[in-house]
């Protein structure tokens, strides 16, 4: 019997094991996600998520005339609706600025900026922003652990190098430059990410859909953190003519979602990026939660009546997917932001879908659901019209409030819903968020004309129980470091924290010190302050800002050298630093006990720069040498000495690592001002429909110096090379070719540049791109020089 009794011990206890095993699998596959950061573009001019709110609460459109800058939309305009080969929408929702980008920033070259699809631009920025916010500082050489997913459909600028009888204008750009697959790329690309990297295209749901794979990514752990984007441009009036002819456009070029008036849709562009993670990551690394993603689905319509006809079925099985993914009773959701396209057949089919999964629910709670579309004012954004969507919904569930879907001037609803009986509402003025046992739970649709379906589920996020609130520490000095890729970019970055820094509390001051030293990359031109408190911040740094910029570093500190008084042999004067240090720092990796020195020299190291211990004469300090100079800094007392040290080895250009000064409690901010991009305009104007582009520019270079001449071949070269990177000004010869924004293809031109006047013996591997182009020209000379003229 007690064999049988331990036997049936060993059984349950194994059950058990398994079962649990079994509960964290299922907890694995649908883990929450979390919306660390977000970036947008959209019509209006908004161009950040406080702008976008402001709008959403505030009332009118932003649909505007077709810009000046687009000469192919406005030819083919003709009010009279089916005419052939004409358009007759003469508004959406345009952008305000897509021809001018910081290409320097990025690295591309002026040539390569100009041909880049304005779409690549504003993601490769965009997502910038998007990851500062969400305090992920950004350095090419971590590769770090992110993946990107885009939803596009279209890229129409290249269209306008397009002419069959001359071809001359096409180069290696035209394939990298507007291709959808190289949107993704590029980013991961100039940003040194190694996760996956996937371009989505199912029409109006590419985003959503894209959405859907980044959840799935992360949920299987094949990246830490998420870029999720959208995009969509209006450049080329094929598409348009062709949604004209179809009828799919409103006359009035305004989607009317909803409304008995509705006839047809607005179309749109914009650009909107995500930043997600796994929920219990995000806390752990104490970054802003906005939002928390809870399922997601994606199907198809399948045998639907047309390839782009609406399959209410398959809408409400997409609905009810994503309700079981994240767990959520059809009850629960307090609002859903629908794809609402304003059309006569497609929004009587979506709120027929969304009262087949919903509506049983809503009427049994007693409380109505009001549903809206962003549409309506911004316009359809098509291949980014989720990211719209979700981005509104997202601001929602912070803000508790529901904005209106409709104003008074809109007339009446689609008097071919039952509106009544479902129980579904479209809100014609601002609500706080239906109060249901102080959950916000929010669905947003978004649905494709090629028939693919997607629906995610949102939840507000509620933090975790806090523990006891501990006594307010005493101030301590703060660093506060900024840093740009020219001194006028750092000027207005520093203005922009200037006015933050006046605003702060003493309790978010750690956290604002804290996400702009650890939660940006640090770049050339540096700005590094101490102060006990905002106000003493604030002073020293609108001192440094009256200073005249400091030139960059060249050579700046590799290794740190930590001097110990000699005579102290028992190692005290090193336990009482680390013991300050680690008082002050509660963020530094613990080290095995034992060596003191060695502990405080591991400390040390964390932030970022080998230590090596030398003993010596009078107190504790630190010493480093850049550009020649021997600096030195004390360390006796750590809690002022440190931050002070640190500030000067910052502005001396070292490669730093700022997370371990993260004070207690501090946590990374989602509102901090963002890089200031310095755009110059980079445009291919269109040629007038029925012409082709432009004839190759005409060849005015100047003559290939003989070979028997050194210098003036380097000269040559180097002009030879500005030329082909279009290059604004003189290049910088300590400058690496990829540093001047050169790349394999550039490489490859520039040579055969070169071909035609002399006689070329190195190959590509003797020329490698990262040297300088003091030395990379003058290999290339010397070959020359050993060469015959051609």
């Amino acid at each position: 019997m007690d064999t049988i009794r331990r036997l049936m011990e060993d059984q349950l206890k194994l059950s058990r094991r398994l079962q649990s095993r079994v509960r964290e699998l299922e907890d694995e596959r649908h883990a929450p996600l979390a919306v660390v950061g977000t970036a947008l573009r959209l019509p209006g001019g908004l161009d950040t998520p406080d702008a976008y709110w402001d709008f959403l609460r505030g009332t009118g459109t932003a649909y505007s005339s077709i810009p000046e800058d687009r000469p192919g939309l406005r030819a083919v305009y003709d009010p009279e609706p089916g005419r052939p080969g004409r358009s007759y929408v003469d508004k959406a929702g345009f952008l305000s600025d897509i021809t001018h980008f910081d290409a320097d920033f990025f690295g591309i070259s002026q040539r390569e900026a100009r041909l880049l699809d304005p779409q690549q631009r504003m993601l490769l920025e965009t997502a910038w922003e998007a990851l500062e916010r969400a305090g992920i500082a950004v350095r090419r050489a971590d590769r770090l652990d992110v993946g990107v997913y885009l939803g596009m459909m279209a890229s129409e600028y290249s269209e306008r190098l397009e002419d069959r009888a001359d071809l001359t204008r096409i180069d290696p750009y035209y394939t990298t430059g507007g291709g959808l697959c190289f949107g993704a790329g590029r980013i991961s690309h100039v940003m040194g990410f190694r996760g996956p990297v996937l371009s989505v295209d199912t029409a109006c749901s590419s985003s959503l859909s894209a959405l859907h794979l980044a959840v799935r990514g992360l949920r299987a752990r094949e990246c830490r953190y998420a870029l999720v984007c959208g995009s969509n441009l209006l450049l080329s009036a094929n598409l348009m003519v062709s949604l004209c002819q179809t009828r799919a456009l409103s006359p009035e070029c305004r989607s009317k979602s909803f409304l008995a008036s509705a006839d047809g849709y607005g179309r749109g562009e914009g650009v909107g990026v995500l930043v997600l993670m796994r929920l219990a990551d995000a806390e752990r690394e104490g970054r802003p939660v906005l939002a928390v993603v809870r399922g997601t689905a994606v199907n198809h319509d399948g045998a639907a009546s047309g390839l782009t006809a609406p399959n209410g079925p398959a809408q409400q099985e997409v609905i009810r997917a994503a309700l079981a993914d994240a767990r959520v009773e059809p009850g629960d959701l307090g609002y859903v932001e629908a794809h609402g396209t304003g059309t006569a057949l497609g929004d009587p089919i979506e709120v027929g879908a969304l009262d087949g999964v919903l509506g049983a629910a809503i009427r049994a709670r007693g409380l109505p659901l009001p549903i809206g579309s962003v549409k309506s004012r911004l316009g359809h954004l098509e291949a980014a019209s989720g990211m719209a969507a979700v981005l509104k919904t997202v601001l929602m569930l912070r803000h508790g409030e529901i904005p209106a879907a409709r104003s008074a001037e809109d007339g009446e609803l689609n008097p071919h819903i039952p509106w009544e009986r479902m129980g579904i509402t479209v809100p014609d003025r601002n609500q706080p968020w239906p109060a249901a046992d102080g959950r916000r739970i929010a669905g947003v649709n978004s649905f494709g004309m090629s028939g693919t379906n997607a629906h995610v589920v949102l939840e507000a996020y509620r933090p975790p129980a806090a523990g006891p609130r501990a006594a307010p520490a005493a101030p301590r000095p703060e660093l506060l470091t900024l840093s740009a890729k020219d001194p006028v970019a750092l000027g207005e970055l520093a203005a922009s924290v200037l006015g933050h820094l006046k605003q702060a509390g003493p309790d978010r001051l750690p956290s604002l010190c804290h996400t702009l030293r650890a939660g940006r990359a640090a770049f050339a031109h540096r700005i590094a302050v101490v102060g006990t408190g905002a106000a003493e911040l604030a002073d020293v740094l609108a001192a440094a800002i009256q200073r005249p910029a400091p030139e960059p570093v060249a050579q700046p500190p590799r290794r740190l050298v930590l001097l110990l008084p000699g005579e102290a042999a028992d190692g005290a004067p090193a336990v009482s630093c680390l013991a300050a240090l680690r008082e002050i720092c509660p963020a530094l990796p613990a080290a095995p006990g034992g060596d003191p020195v060695a502990e405080l020299a591991a400390a040390l190291g964390a932030f970022g720069l080998p230590v090596t211990v030398h003993r010596g004469e009078g107190p504790v300090r630190l010493t480093w040498e850049a550009d020649g100079r021997r600096c030195t800094a004390p360390l006796a007392d750590p809690a002022g000495d440190l931050p002070a040290a640190l500030a000067a080895l910052f502005t001396d250009g070292a490669d730093l690592r700022l997370d371990p000064l993260r004070g207690s409690g501090a946590q990374l901010l989602g509102d901090l001002p963002t890089y200031p991009f310095q755009r110059r305009r980079f445009w291919i104007e269109e040629p007038a429909l029925g012409q082709g582009p432009s004839g190759a520019r005409a060849d005015d270079r100047p003559a290939a110096p003989d070979s028997g001449d050194p210098v003036a071949v380097r000269s040559y070269l180097l002009a030879e090379l500005a030329a082909v990177l279009e290059a604004p000004g003189e290049l910088d010869p300590s400058r690496s070719f990829l540093e001047a924004g050169g790349d394999s293809f550039m490489s490859t031109l520039f040579i055969t540049r070169v071909e035609e006047n002399y006689e070329v013996g190195l190959t590509a591997e003797d020329l490698p791109l990262d040297l300088p182009l003091t030395e990379l020209l003058g290999r290339l000379a010397d070959d020359i020089a050993g060469g015959v003229r051609a």
